[in-house]
């Protein structure tokens, strides 16, 4: 089954009632967990910009001190897991400055942990790609 595209979903979406539209979210959110925190950031956080950053940040480092330093393979994998979550909230917002933020903190947390960036070419490289998102997004931003 091909699925429709965005244009003929929105074009359906309006002769849907509101009742209609109410299941159609319940639904959504009830099968894949990121239509759920996708839904909870819409109707919580997105009025509150600053609020949600903060949340997100306080999620950060609970993952932060979750990571196992003690070797650059379990580094690795925890910053690699930091970074996918980190992800997921900036594609959320969808607004320049929350990401900027986030992505700043992200490398600011790093140096503060006292991570080695060298001790694994996947954790240089990681830091370096964070760095590069980081100017890409200051040079969008007016």
């Amino acid at each position: 089954m091909k699925a429709a595209s965005i244009y003929e979903i929105q074009k359906e979406l309006k002769n849907c009632s509101s009742k209609e539209l109410l299941e159609f979210c319940l639904r959504l959110a009830k099968y894949k967990k990121e239509n759920k925190e996708l839904l909870s950031y819409l109707i919580f956080n997105a009025q509150d910009e600053k609020n949600y950053v903060e949340r997100v940040k306080t999620q950060l480092d609970e993952l932060f001190s979750e990571i196992n330093t003690f070797t650059a393979y379990t580094t690795k994998k925890g910053l690699q897991k930091i970074v996918r979550i980190m992800n997921r909230f900036i594609k959320y917002s969808d607004k320049k400055e929350t990401e900027l933020e986030l992505r700043i903190y992200f490398c600011k947390k790093i140096k503060t942990e006292r991570i080695n960036t060298t001790a694994s070419a996947v954790i240089s490289n990681l830091f370096e790609r964070e760095k590069h998102k980081i100017n890409t997004c200051l040079s969008k931003l007016h």
